[in-house]
């Protein structure tokens, strides 16, 4: 049976692997044992979704919820954990469709800086002028094998005129251009759409997408888990009204 001890060395093993030993200490007194304890030792050791997968997910929701000092100690990790450059940043790039691009924006400042420090740079890439008609075509493809015969109930229904003032839009920019962005594969894309709506509490997003995530290769365990590694960075209780939503959503 583990014990509180047996999570708290977990975690602490675990986060001297991610953040070094520097990491253990905080000035109030106990705090850094109940961090390891129940961030690194309950949450991160779980079985179910591999340590990178968890890393990308905590990435999505410390942009979502913006918490920068955070994120910059996270990006540093995933660094030495060799997630590639290039998909820290589009994880980011990402959740602007959801949180919005100012807090892309941040989040990329803060991966620039790191970036700097270690001397990283982005190569160059050919231009992304791809015309309307064909951001529109590429996102109806991705928009319905990705959520199959739901691709357009609810806000997507096309008799909806007053979604459909922005849904088009939708369409384009986030399933034409930003998921079709390289970086990161359709299954990582869908994995950061489930982290950032729970971290945003977005519950009906959720439970949409979180079905739909099944179509892109994640199973219903790699899903859940998804959810529950947001917890501690933007809260147990949306994670679990997430995990309520999707306990229909995912029969």
């Amino acid at each position: 049976m583990t014990t509180r001890q047996d999570l708290r060395e977990q975690g602490i093993a675990l986060r001297t692997q991610l953040f070094g030993s520097g990491a253990l200490t905080h000035f109030v007194p106990n705090y850094a044992d109940l961090r390891a304890e129940l961030a690194f030792g309950a949450v991160w050791n779980r079985p179910g979704l591999a340590l990178p997968e968890r890393m990308i997910a905590s990435l999505a929701a410390l942009c979502s919820v913006q918490r920068l000092n955070h994120l910059r100690r996270h990006i540093v990790a995933a660094l030495d954990e060799a997630l590639a450059h290039r998909t820290i940043v589009e994880i980011f790039i990402q959740c602007g469709i959801y949180c919005g691009l100012p807090a892309s924006e941040e989040a990329m400042a803060v991966a620039e800086a790191v970036y700097a420090e270690r001397g990283i740079t982005l190569p160059p890439e050919a231009p992304r002028d791809d015309g309307l008609d064909e951001l529109e075509r590429r996102g109806r493809g991705l928009l319905e094998s990705f959520h199959g015969e739901r691709a357009y109930a609810g806000y997507a229904a096309p008799d909806n005129k007053v979604t459909q003032a922005l849904y088009p839009v939708a369409i384009q920019y986030g399933y034409g251009e930003i998921w079709d962005r390289p970086g990161l594969d359709r299954r990582q894309r869908a994995l950061i759409t489930v982290a950032a709506f729970t971290a945003l509490k977005l519950d009906g997003q959720v439970q949409k997408f979180g079905r739909s995530a099944l179509n892109a290769g994640l199973s219903k365990t790699e899903i859940i888990e998804t959810v529950i590694q947001t917890g501690p960075y933007s809260g147990l209780a949306p994670a679990l009204n997430a995990l309520a939503g999707l306990s229909d959503a995912l029969r």
